[in-house]
């Protein structure tokens, strides 16, 4: 499969099996898809090809025969009009041993903001308020151990509502996963995600401790960030928040960390909230599209994809004039590793939601990830009798980038891993459904960072 695209001046072509990316000049750019026609029709000779691709492209024959034996031995070096091997893994990739690798741990079902888009609706789930107990906690991490079989790096998130609200049984779970690890030879991974209202020093002392990475909430701008992310009285947080993100993104040498936004109908010029945050002296960011009900007058519509399209456009480009004067920053979707990447598993399957990766509520039930708490069709177990729907497991187990129809001719297929199964779900009722929103927009974030990549290496 072929993906080719003109980006800010690059004539870029994907082979989207091999993972090969090619920046090519404009003959051989177009010859790329007349060469992939002929070798379809099973012609085989280079003279005849280099032939059609004179008469097609109007050059002389002497140009055709070069650009015919340049794209042909990139396909025999496999790096062009390469076949697809992945799906002859299919088979193997579901009988794969499911282990535990990751938890998100749902320390508190409450919060101190009333964000306008939180599907957790204002941190309790559409449901009652609770604390996790460190009783709980600690049987989550006992589950995490005892299912995570010979895997040694194991990930905990603790995430809510605001995880600050339940300091004390972060601390103690934080605690007791350090004493499992060395009597079974496992190493914990502790994130901890809040909204930056009650971080203090004596907090973020301890977060750059233990914690290996951290993620605060900000929207961006102070008019943007305080109409999305206010408190339940309605004033906004912005200030409060901001001189605290600064001083622990110095402590952690701006690495580790993310100040993560999301972007709504809004702010559909999010490009300036990134910005803004980069302009605020953070390296690591996350700006993210809503995911929200189709009502609210927030949710992005179809009809904002073409001024969202170029928001991404004016972003790279900003993006990479920072990277080249060396006042860069990491912007997280523009994160592309073109030479080594995931693993095939990974490529396939994506984050492991319901396999891999699981979601726990403060009375310790287990569910495929945190966009599924409080949906019962959902609740796959729980921390004392572990998992009870196989069923839904291995419902999961199942969803890869071939069981989605709208993946399989997808050029961005191996980099999203099949996107969003929450996401998919909670649009077309299917977690193998898509997203097409999210799918378009995913599709030119990818556009983007392989673009930015040929950029900077010029």
């Amino acid at each position: 499969m072929i993906h080719q695209y003109i980006s800010n001046g690059y004539y870029i072509v994907m082979d989207v099996n091999s993972g090969s990316v090619h920046v090519m000049d404009k003959p051989a750019y177009d010859a790329v898809p007349i060469v992939e026609r002929l070798l379809g029709q099973r012609v085989e000779a280079k003279e005849e090809i280099a032939r059609k691709v004179a008469e097609e492209l109007a050059v002389r024959p002497a140009e055709a025969a070069e650009i015919v034996e340049e794209l042909l031995s990139l396909k025999e070096a496999g790096q062009l009009y390469a076949e697809d091997v992945y799906e002859n893994y299919i088979d193997a990739f579901g009988k794969r041993e499911t282990v535990v690798k990751a938890l998100c741990l749902h320390i508190a079902h409450d919060c101190n903001l009333a964000c306008k888009y939180c599907f957790a609706g204002e941190g309790e789930y559409h449901g009652d308020r609770a604390l996790m107990s460190l009783e709980v906690g600690k049987k989550a991490l006992d589950f995490l151990v005892k299912n995570s079989g010979n895997r040694v790096n194991l990930e905990v998130d603790f995430f809510g509502g605001e995880p600050l609200m339940n300091w004390q049984v972060v601390k103690e779970l934080v605690a007791y996963g350090r004493s499992l690890e060395e009597p079974h030879h496992k190493k914990f991974r502790f994130t901890l995600t809040t909204n930056g209202v009650l971080l203090n020093d004596e907090i973020l002392e301890f977060a750059n401790k233990e914690m290996s990475n951290l993620v605060l909430s900000i929207d961006g701008r102070k008019e943007i960030h305080d109409l999305m992310r206010p408190h339940r009285g309605g004033q906004g947080s912005y200030d409060e928040i901001l001189p605290k993100y600064k001083k622990a993104a110095k402590s952690r040498n701006q690495m580790n960390y993310y100040v993560r936004g999301t972007y709504t109908h809004n702010n559909l010029d999010f490009s300036k909230d990134v910005i803004h945050l980069a302009d605020e002296g953070f390296e690591q960011i996350s700006v993210e599209p809503v995911v929200a009900d189709k009502t609210a007058d927030y949710a992005l519509r179809m009809e904002d994809v073409e001024t969202l399209l170029l928001e991404y456009d004016k972003l790279a480009d900003e993006y990479i004039r920072r990277k080249k004067e060396g006042k860069g920053f990491q912007f997280f979707h523009f994160m592309i590793d073109l030479e080594g990447g995931p693993c095939v598993a990974k490529r396939l399957s994506g984050c492991g939601s319901g396999t891999e990766y699981l979601a726990v509520t403060p009375w310790g039930d287990l569910y495929p990830c945190h966009q599924f708490v409080g949906q019962e069709e959902f609740l796959m177990g729980n921390v004392d009798d572990g998992i009870v729907r196989e069923d839904l497991r291995d419902r999961f187990k199942a969803c890869n980038v071939y069981a989605k129809k709208e993946c399989r001719d997808c050029f961005a297929k191996f980099y999203c891993s099949g996107g969003c199964a929450a996401n998919a779900y909670h649009e077309s009722g299917d977690v193998n459904g898509s997203y097409e929103l999210g799918c378009i927009l995913q599709r030119k974030r990818v556009e983007c960072a392989i673009m930015i990549k040929a950029a900077l290496a010029d």
